[in-house]
Order: structure tokens, then C-alpha cells, then sequence
């Protein structure tokens, strides 16, 4: 019987099976941030265990409040920058080289094809889009991971999804993800890894492929992954070429030993065509409440909030700026852009990008997680309503007694310009 492409990363790295049911594997990245490290560190101390297995495949990044914003704040961003000083981590990023984690270790090539990837951070399954298995885990099994290097799981089982047809005009990848978190349904996918896979992912590029497996986890999904092709080769290469000896094409078959098998068994398989799909955005406090933007339109907004690990890089601005150059926000309406990376920040600069956002009368802010779970750099008030292009939108995660509705870049920043939700279309070349 054939195998999906993460039983076959189990396989790869299983070192231990104590348990019926339960596999060890070992890790090839531990990925920390100051927000769920530093109780691990602290643990890790009171056990006078404070050790870390491999320097070098353990990555860590100040992102979700940066630069601090207060006592308490800055204390998490002093542990863990002083636990990376202890233990010799060079990959890890402050104040001004820091962005937001799902966004800037990709950036950093530091994922591949066939990898085992944990962090304490729901949506570490952004990294499947590579074709590794990406996990976010708790504090005790941080904890093992940044102390051993291994981590237990339960074998995977799989679901597929097969996606195909055409985007039409003012659809995006954000609005595919959506679609399909309100056909699984938020507990849809518990405990599986949905494997994207149909002719339309094909053609998808990397950050698209990065925006469907970084929601998986909001349909109860462990990981989520994409098939490594000829694209994944392409984002990597700068990063592979030695590996490769230059030779692009043996990537690209190197890759292919990650594929599902054609008879691999799943858990289930649904099949979508996205060619009458419209852009779509949340309703209510779950994500899988989606509905029409055209069916919106009555309601009316407080603020546009354009970033996060789900729409904060480079082609979601772009896709943002097409949409508002020329416009203003909305009277009354707030607007906020944070480039997900310093890198990505630089580019849009070069581009005029942030220009058009700060002429339509956004402001920008500094790479981030903040305002996805209010914590800083955007926060709502009691009663405000926010367009996002975050990924999750539970009561008060932006702010107590705040609402948030779900959507793409484009379908934001049209928002922003009419001050209620607002189908893209009419503001699309």
C-alpha cells in the first residue's frame, strides 16, 4: 500500500516508538518565539536541564510584540535573547532584523522538503507548504524538542483536498483557504494533516501555498502540506544550489521522493472547483463562518489591519496596493500595514508600496504579530470592527469585545476605501 508524503516523514524520522500509536521523531528545526519560549526556558532551568540539542537547528525570533511595549513584555523579549546569547544560537533575531516568524524563516531558507518542524505556535503549519511536516506543540514537548531534538506524535493520518479550476478576478489564495475551512467545518480536519493538493495548488506560488497551509490549523488541522515541485525548488534554490551541485532539475527530482503515493490511503478526500468562487469573508467568531462579500456589504468597519504570517509578504501588499493607489481610506476608518519582514518592508519601499498606503492615509507599522492576537500595534477597542488579512478571528482576539472579519488583501483594502466589507472587483485593473 502506498504511503502519504507525511507517513513518509515519519518513517524518515522515527526513533522511537515506546507506545502503540505513539511515534518519536527527530527534528530537524525547533522554530521559538518570546511569547511561548520563555516558559520552557524557565521550566527548563528549574529542572537544571537548561541544555539545547543542536545549536544550529534551533531558530528564534522576537516577533509578537517588537519592540516591546512594556515591562512585562520586554522581560519575555530579555529571556529568550539572553538564552540565545547562552547557547551560542546564531540564527536568532531582534529588534530590527526581526519579523514575524512564519514569514521569516521561509525567507531565511530555513525550511526544506521531507523536514520535522515544531514550535510552540498553532500556525508552524505554514511550513508545510515546503512539503515538511509542521507542527505547533506545547510547552512540555517544546521543551523536549529544544532539549533533545525529538518529538511524539500519533502516526498521521491524512486528508486530501483536492483543489482545481480557476481563480476568478478578485479571488486569492486567502479566499480558496476560507472556502475550504467552511467545507471541513473548524473541527473538520482534528488531529490529520490536510494535504492540498489539484491542479489550481499546482500553479499556486509558495507565499500562496504558504496562505492555504497556514490556516489548516483553523480547521483543527495538525499540519497542512503541499507536494514539493519545480516552484518549491525555485524558492529555495539560493539556498540549495550547492546542495544540488548547481543542477536545478536534480532538485526537482530529489523532491519528488516526498510525493503521496497514487494508492496512499486518506482519512478522507473532498474535491473543490474554485471557478465560481467569489471573494468571500468571515462572519461571527469562527472560520469556518464564511459568507460572500457581496452579501457583506452592510457592514460597516473601524479599521484595515494588512499583515500577519497568513497576507503580510510581499505579493499580498502588492495585491493591497493595486487596490487602494489613487483612494483614501474611508472617514473614520483606521488603516494599518505591516510588512511581515524587514526584507519585505524593503521591497515594498523600493516599489512605491508603501507610498500608496501612506497617501491613501494608512499607517506603517514595523514587522509584527501584534495585532493579530492583541497584543500591540492595532488593537480594537470594545465594539470596533476590523477587515483582516490575519487568520483567526475568536472573540477578542484583536481586542476585548472587538470584531473581526476575515479576508484577503484585496478584499481588505477595498474595505478600507468604502468603509464596510466590499467586494475587490470594481477597484481591480
Amino acid at each position: 500500500m502506498g504511503k502519504t508524503i507525511a507517513e513518509k516523514i515519519f518513517d524518515a524520522h522515527l526513533v522511537d516508538e515506546p507506545f502503540k500509536g505513539t511515534h518519536v521523531l527527530s527534528l530537524d528545526v525547533v522554530m521559538c518565539h518570546e511569547i511561548t519560549t520563555p516558559v520552557a526556558i524557565a521550566d527548563l532551568k528549574w529542572r537544571k536541564k537548561d541544555r539545547i540539542f543542536d545549536p544550529t537547528k534551533i531558530k528564534a525570533v522576537i516577533d509578537h510584540v517588537t519592540p516591546s511595549k512594556d515591562s512585562k513584555s520586554a522581560t519575555q523579549a530579555k529571556i529568550i535573547r539572553e538564552w540565545a546569547q547562552q547557547h551560542g544560537i546564531k540564527d536568532f533575531f531582534d529588534v530590527g532584523a526581526n519579523g514575524v516568524c512564519h514569514a521569516l524563516f521561509p525567507e531565511k531558507g530555513f525550511i526544506r522538503p521531507g523536514y520535522t518542524v515544531i514550535m510552540g505556535d498553532s500556525h508552524t503549519c505554514t511550513h508545510g507548504a515546503f512539503g515538511a511536516f509542521a507542527a505547533g506543540v506545547g510547552t512540555t514537548d517544546l521543551e523536549v524538542g529544544i532539549l533533545k531534538g525529538v518529538c511524539a506524535f500519533r502516526p498521521p493520518k491524512s486528508i486530501k483536498v483536492e483543489i482545481s479550476g480557476e481563480m476568478q478576478k478578485g479571488v486569492f489564495a486567502k479566499d480558496v483557504i476560507l472556502e475550504v475551512i467552511r467545507t471541513l467545518t473548524v473541527n473538520g480536519a482534528t488531529d490529520h494533516v490536510i494535504e492540498f493538493c489539484g491542479s489550481l495548488v499546482e500553479t499556486m506560488n509558495m507565499e500562496e501555498r504558504m496562505t492555504l497551509c497556514n490556516m489548516a490549523i483553523e480547521a483543527g488541522g495538525t499540519s497542512g502540506q503541499c507536494m514539493p515541485d519545480r516552484v518549491t525548488a525555485e524558492y529555495l534554490w539560493p539556498f540549495i544550489t550547492s546542495d544540488y551541485n548547481n543542477d536545478f532539475e536534480a532538485a526537482v527530482e530529489d523532491f519528488k521522493k516526498w510525493h503521496s503515493d497514487p494508492d496512499a490511503q486518506y482519512a478522507k478526500t473532498l474535491t473543490i472547483d474554485v471557478t465560481d468562487l467569489k471573494p468571500v469573508a468571515t462572519v461571527g467568531f469562527k472560520p469556518d463562518q464564511v459568507k460572500a462579500l457581496a452579501d457583506l456589504e452592510d457592514t460597516t468597519i473601524d479599521q484595515v489591519y494588512i499583515g500577519s504570517c497568513t497576507n503580510g509578504r510581499i505579493s499580498d501588499l502588492r495585491i493591497a496596493a493595486e487596490v487602494t493607489k489613487g483612494k483614501k481610506l474611508a472617514p473614520g476608518v483606521r488603516g494599518i500595514v505591516s510588512p511581515a519582514t524587514p526584507e519585505i518592508y524593503r521591497q515594498a519601499m523600493k516599489e512605491g508600496l508603501l507610498d500608496i498606503f501612506m497617501d491613501a492615509g494608512y499607517c506603517i507599522a514595523n514587522p509584527t504579530c501584534g495585532a493579530c492576537l492583541g497584543m500591540s500595534t492595532g488593537v480594537l477597542a470594545e465594539g470596533e470592527v476590523c477587515v483582516s488579512t490575519t487568520n483567526r478571528n475568536f472573540n477578542g482576539r484583536m481586542g476585548k469585545g472587538g470584531m473581526v472579519h476575515l479576508a484577503s488583501p484585496a478584499s481588505a483594502a477595498a474595505s478600507g476605501i468604502t468603509g464596510h466589507l466590499t467586494d475587490p472587483v470594481q477597484y481591480m485593473g
